[in-house]
């Protein structure tokens, strides 16, 4: 059998975030022409690629439904303006929907089926909030399969707090201020700002043009965040503060084999590694990326120590705090979340997964140092996801971090 091919990860853009609700920027936004707008950005960057090499779209969805519906990545690859010869298709693996589209992909290319892929995601929260018109099955809780907690993503943050004592309340807020503050200091230095596809906006006021995240509250203080008040149990440790909003949004990413790169001229801004997936309790749904990265490890046959930056979903500043105190990894530590996370940026869902994989790419190009990075998340109902990436800029000369 032919050896695998080398995959690579040539570019990867989203929307700014926006809030989710009648207030926020994309609320007369419909969900599928914010994934198609990340797209027809992410195929502008990259002219050098013909549209009929592209072959396949995975574009991920939680909330299948309405204009988040019917298809996703064949539909926005039409909207797109892709030929019709370019098939897609939609996945879910809720708040990993993004990531699995690129390991999906990225496992396409590494079986030589595919040359070129483009993955994705996007969450309209506020016209399609999270689980709305799901069904679940009256098993899971007649027959105890699950609690109650599993089905509400605060409250089993809060069991992660109960089970680890010395996460307390004042060390996730204090994880959240720092979030708060990375982000605006990235904000300020531009590093957030290339990879972000302005969206045309509509509101009552008007039109107005999207350029920069809405949920970033640089103005945070621990005061201002001890003074929350705690929506999933009282006297509980989860407050608005210390967890990702509610957003909508969308992200997009081009992958090819190493060949189809050089020969169409593609840039290489990262290599991939390994994945893995992994099952945890549903009731503490944010352990999940503990085994799912000890697993890409193993695949990988590396470290956690060989890993120089991490990009860590932040869906609760408590999720991230236990996969740190896990691999004996500071809560300051610079390699983690260089730029800020999903607190102060937002968690449109399904599309976050590409947003870790870009920020890495950046932090790649920048740390020379760095041979390896790794992108992960937790995911709803009980699920780990990590992938392990390479440094194409790595230079053994660079100085150590």
């Amino acid at each position: 059998m032919a050896e695998r091919a080398e995959v690579v990860f040539v570019d990867g853009v989203r929307t700014p975030f926006g809030r989710a609700g009648e207030k926020g920027m994309y609320w007369g936004t419909r969900a599928d022409d914010l994934v198609v707008k990340a797209m027809i950005g992410l195929l502008e960057r990259n002219p050098t690629l013909p549209g009929d090499r592209v072959d396949d779209v995975a574009i991920a969805a939680t909330t299948q439904t309405g204009d988040q519906g019917l298809t996703l990545g064949r539909t926005a690859a039409l909207l797109a303006g892709l030929p019709k010869s370019v098939p897609g298709f939609a996945i879910d693996r809720m708040c990993a929907g993004a990531m699995t589209a690129v390991t999906t992909m990225g496992s396409a290319i590494g079986f030589g089926a595919y040359d070129v892929a483009i993955a994705g995601g996007v969450e309209h929260m506020g016209r399609h909030p999270m689980g709305f018109g799901a069904d679940p099955n009256p098993r899971f809780l007649s027959e105890r399969l699950v609690s109650e907690d599993a089905l509400v993503m605060g409250a089993t943050a809060e069991r992660i707090h109960d089970r680890f004592p010395s996460y307390t309340k004042e060390r996730s807020d204090r994880f959240a201020l720092r979030s708060q503050q990375k982000v605006a200091a990235a904000y300020e230095a531009g590093q957030i700002q290339p990879d972000l596809i302005p969206v045309a906006t509509r509101s009552a006021a008007g039109w107005g043009l999207a350029t920069r995240d809405e949920a970033p509250r640089p103005e945070t203080t621990m005061e201002g965040l001890a003074a929350l008040r705690t929506p999933f149990r009282s006297h509980g440790r989860i407050t608005a503060g210390n967890a990702s909003g509610l957003n909508d949004g969308a992200s997009a990413c081009l992958l090819a084999s190493g060949a189809a790169a050089k020969e169409l001229g593609l840039s290489v801004k990262m290599k991939m590694v390994s994945f893995a997936f992994a099952g945890v309790e549903p009731e503490v749904m944010g352990l999940g990326p503990v085994p799912s990265t000890e697993k890409a490890l193993r695949k990988a046959g590396l470290n956690i120590t060989d890993i120089g930056l991490f990009e860590l979903n932040e869906a609760f500043a408590v999720q991230v705090i236990s996969f740190l105190d896990h691999f004996g990894i500071d809560d300051e530590d610079p390699r983690v979340n260089e730029y800020g996370g999903a607190i102060a940026i937002g968690h449109p869902l399904a599309s976050s997964g590409v947003r870790l994989m870009s920020q890495l790419a950046h932090q790649f190009a920048a740390h020379p140092e760095v041979r390896y990075g790794l992108t992960a998340m937790c995911i709803g109902l009980g699920q780990g996801g990590t992938v392990i990436w390479e440094n194409p800029n790595f230079n053994k000369k660079a100085g150590k971090r």
